[in-house]
């Protein structure tokens, strides 16, 4: 339910930034979702398909571009990709390691005509 939300907000952004720009339509809006953001993209696409009707952003397509999981081990640098439930450095076995990427959640770019 929380990409209800998450949405509101994005379209009041695009619809904010679109005024600036002058621009009369959004075409297209750029997302990024890291892969542990929580958020679905077919939630939000149909949470915005309907927040947008009667506004610029109306039938603007929503393009997700997904962030993968990143990691980096504190005790010996090694920076990878944790890919099962176990969070350990492939390299040298610490669980001692920072998440680096995978919670993003932005818009990257917004297309105006």
């Amino acid at each position: 339910m929380h990409e209800m939300a998450i949405t509101r907000s994005m379209l009041d952004l695009v619809l904010e930034e679109a005024a600036k720009s002058s621009g009369s339509k959004v075409t297209m809006i750029n997302v990024v979702l890291g892969e542990m953001s929580g958020v679905v993209d077919r939630c939000i696409q149909f949470y915005f398909d309907y927040m947008s009707r009667d506004t610029p952003a109306e039938g603007a397509e929503l393009c997700f571009r997904k962030a993968a999981n990143q990691a980096s081990c504190r005790n010996c640098g090694n920076v990878f990709s944790p890919r099962d439930i176990f969070w350990t450095c492939d390299k040298c076995g610490s669980m001692d390691i920072e998440i680096t990427a995978g919670n993003e959640l932005y818009i990257e770019s917004i297309e105006v005509e």
